[in-house]
């Protein structure tokens, strides 16, 4: 598979702010920073459908729903489930369903359906303190976005002055047999202008 990644920073503050006050009107779930990326992959794929697809037979094919497969370690390797349609879907309940597929793929309980098809994967190593890594291609897909932890970083603002802010690392891997390196650009840009903007995940 001829492959390759692109990485760009996100500037997270307002993400870390509007997930805390989703968290404190429902304290009786736990939505991560990764459940957050979920929902905005799905919106960029649905803006960005180049990159929603999979390589099969030569063939490229296009989905107009975002599956997104979610990298859940387990004993001796992962599990990829898929949470389905995740564009129809808030993020308390992507929560949920995720913290489902974790408990019951700890358990090899997770039925061949829930683990098949997809139309991307995200791969998330941040609770482990890595900061950026490259994640494999999970084919038929064409592409894994692999996250890194939140951290502050000295950066600037458009004026050149230097100020602190939250971000973390994201590195796109994409197969290049079907995708090219303007579309996963705009791809990632669409994804750093939700992230930079979490009440559209609302």
């Amino acid at each position: 598979m001829p492959h390759f990644r692109l990485v760009a920073n996100f500037e997270v503050d307002a993400l870390v702010r509007w997930r805390a006050a989703i968290n404190e009107a429902h304290p009786s779930k736990k939505v991560s920073i990764n459940d957050c990326f979920i929902k905005a992959v799905a919106m960029s794929l649905i803006e960005n459908p180049a990159i929603n697809c999979q390589f099969v037979d030569n063939v490229i094919r296009r989905f107009h729903s975002a599956d997104v497969s979610v990298a859940v370690a387990v004993s001796g390797g992962l599990a990829t489930p898929v949470v389905r349609n995740v564009k129809t879907k808030s993020v308390v309940e992507i929560a949920a369903e995720v913290k489902d597929f974790a408990d019951r793929a700890g358990r090899n309980a997770l039925k061949l359906r829930e683990i098949s098809g997809g139309s991307f994967s995200i791969s998330n190593l941040g609770g482990y303190g890595v900061e950026q890594f490259d994640a494999i291609i999970n084919p038929p897909q064409c592409a894994i976005l692999a996250i890194g932890c939140v951290g502050p970083r000295l950066t600037a603002d458009s004026a050149g002055n230097a100020r602190t802010a939250l971000m973390l690392t994201c590195t796109l891997s994409v197969d290049h047999r079907a995708i090219d390196g303007a579309e996963a650009s705009k791809f990632l840009r669409h994804l750093r202008d939700v992230v930079a903007n979490p009440d559209r995940l609302a």
